[in-house]
């Protein structure tokens, strides 16, 4: 029988997170981890230099909660990125050379400054992992001739390269799941030192994997096309090249627990709430919402701008700008630590939700929205054409006033700017969404034919 071993390390050890790459983990491995049929699943992780089975994913106790010592971590993880974001702004106003003696001294003096940081982030990291260890959450796992690594957790953050080899080298296909090539494809908006590591996580992927299965055909695309970049026609032909679609459903809504309080305030006016759901960082563009709903509210609407999501990196100007907001808890509401409860109450009072980002692999909480009959009016790039269709509204990102147009027109009439009725759209969830990944992340025909000859031509020129 054949084994797929789903790789889920990150999540593993940051049970309490969750964006979405974490959501996506859980839900595929509770809907494919001990199903019945001709592959085997088992959830895995890489800890130590050792390929591990995981017992327990997520522990009882901690689902959707944040122990003290997670909040230590969370602490030091984000003091670290704002002080490394920092030496990026500080090199960039210095007009340092990359390759001058200066730089090379302010990166040093920060990176032992930062020590103060990462050494007891380390430990408390190492701490979890022994208490976890003891509780007995994985137990270790031998690979066998034919089984298929699946690599679905976001292991740019694990030192895994020397483990994955050595099963490379035994045999075992390894199958990669891409959710975006942003870091490389939009690096104005990460942070240095993720476009660094992930620029080499990604290098080593493309000349080791067998297969890569991104979460929409756009990214399949764009990872086709960087696999010939780097390989050539010859070694990029011997690929997989797939893609699957997400699932809708929130995996941790708690039925008897109740909302927050200050959140159903929110909705309690008359006054239409627009939501935005993301990771408060630049590619999101909340500036541009901002910008959006000052044009409504100097016209004199009452429309609400609701936010919800993590405080991520590059965000400092635009929390302070937030904080010190003339509308902020009169118009303007933000909540950075909103649990699924929270959320499905948000998505079923919502008016619309708002989506301005200004690259995606996805765009989870488009689904999300879409699926609970709340309209999505978002930025108009290609995933979201591929998601959305003409199910949704797009406006213009070079242009703030085509949302706050969109969004005034629609308060005045009542009649959502789609084309199509959202009634009519359907979309998977996250059984649907598994089996699809199942099946593609097993496929054994042949894909010599899996690059159309315009990218074959075009990889020719490069």
């Amino acid at each position: 029988m054949t084994r797929l071993l789903i790789e889920c390390t990150y999540v593993y050890e940051h049970p309490d997170l969750n964006s979405g790459i974490q959501r996506v983990v859980r839900s595929v491995v509770q809907h494919l981890e001990g199903r019945q049929g001709k592959v085997e699943c088992i959830p895995v992780i890489m800890q130590g230099g050792q390929l591990k089975r995981v017992l327990e994913l997520i522990p009882p106790s901690t689902p959707g909660k944040t122990t003290w010592m997670r909040h230590l971590i969370h602490g030091f993880d984000h003091a670290r990125l704002r002080f490394w974001g920092l030496h990026s702004r500080l090199s960039g106003k210095l007009g340092l050379r990359d390759d001058g003696l200066s730089r090379r001294l302010l990166f040093w003096t920060w990176k032992l400054a930062s020590l103060s940081m990462t050494l007891p982030l380390r430990t408390l990291l190492w701490l979890e992992r022994r208490l976890g260890m003891v509780a007995q959450r994985s137990v270790p796992l031998e690979i066998q001739p034919g089984d298929v690594f699946l690599m679905l957790d976001s292991s740019w953050h694990v030192d895994f390269y020397a483990l994955a080899e050595r099963m490379k080298a035994q045999g075992i296909r390894i199958v990669s799941v891409i959710y975006d090539l942003i870091p490389l494809t939009h690096s104005q908006f990460c942070d240095a030192g993720l476009t660094k590591v992930f620029d080499r996580w990604f290098d080593w992927v493309v000349r080791t994997a067998d297969g890569f299965i991104a979460i929409s055909e756009t990214i399949r695309d764009e990872v086709r096309a960087e696999a010939l970049k780097r390989l050539g026609r010859e070694e990029a032909e011997k690929r997989l090249f797939d893609f699957f679609h997400l699932g809708s459903e929130l995996d941790l809504v708690e039925k008897e627990r109740q909302p927050d309080p200050e959140l159903v305030r929110v909705f309690a006016s008359k006054a239409p709430v627009y939501l935005m759901v993301s990771t408060i960082e630049p590619r999101k563009n909340h500036a541009y919402l901002l910008q959006a709903f000052e044009q409504l509210w100097a016209a004199g609407s009452q429309a609400r701008l609701c936010i919800i999501g993590k405080i991520g990196w590059k965000s400092e100007d635009l929390i302070g700008t937030i904080h010190r907001h003339p509308q902020l808890n009169k118009r303007l509401f933000m909540f950075n630590r909103l649990d699924d409860t929270g959320l499905e109450y948000a998505y079923a009072n919502a008016r619309s939700l708002v989506f301005p980002s200004h690259a995606e692999g996805f765009g989870l909480p488009l689904v999300e929205a879409m699926q609970r009959g709340l309209p999505v009016m978002a930025s108009d790039i290609p995933v979201f054409r591929e998601i959305g269709q003409e199910f949704m509204a797009y406006f213009d990102l070079d242009n703030p006033a085509s949302l706050a147009e969109m969004i005034d027109a629609y308060d005045t009439t009542g009649r959502f700017p789609a084309v199509s009725e959202l009634s009519q759209w359907r979309w998977i969830g996250w059984r649907e969404a598994s089996f699809q990944l199942l099946e593609r992340a097993t496929r054994t025909d042949p894909i010599t034919a899996s690059i159309p000859q315009t990218e074959r031509a075009n990889a020719d020129c490069a």
